[in-house]
């Protein structure tokens, strides 16, 4: 935290599942990391999402809309690229306000 504002770093699953399950459990840990820090989703500020594969792009984008349904979605960007691990399917990185 710095002056007001939340960077979370890339958050990222248990390897080997497959990418809705493993955007699920990243965006449940960036909602408990927030919380922890003293914001939340509807502070987001921008996001930026790794995929190993742009080809789950519209799994984790169906997700990721719905766990915005209630508030304003940040500004994002999301490209593929070469995880640690291929049995990673999707890396997170959030900046947000505090609350």
């Amino acid at each position: 935290m710095h002056a007001g504002v939340v960077y979370l770093s890339g958050q990222i699953a248990a390897p080997g599942e497959d990418v809705a399950v493993q955007t699920r459990a990243v965006l449940n840990a960036i909602d408990t990391l927030l919380q922890e820090a003293g914001s939340d989703r509807a502070h987001l500020l921008q996001a930026t999402i790794w995929l190993s594969d742009m080809a789950d792009f519209p799994v984790m984008n169906e997700i990721w809309e719905k766990w915005l349904t209630d508030v304003k979605a940040p500004a994002r960007a999301t490209g593929e690229v070469k995880l640690a691990s291929p049995d990673y399917k999707i890396e997170i990185l959030v900046t947000a306000a505090l609350r």
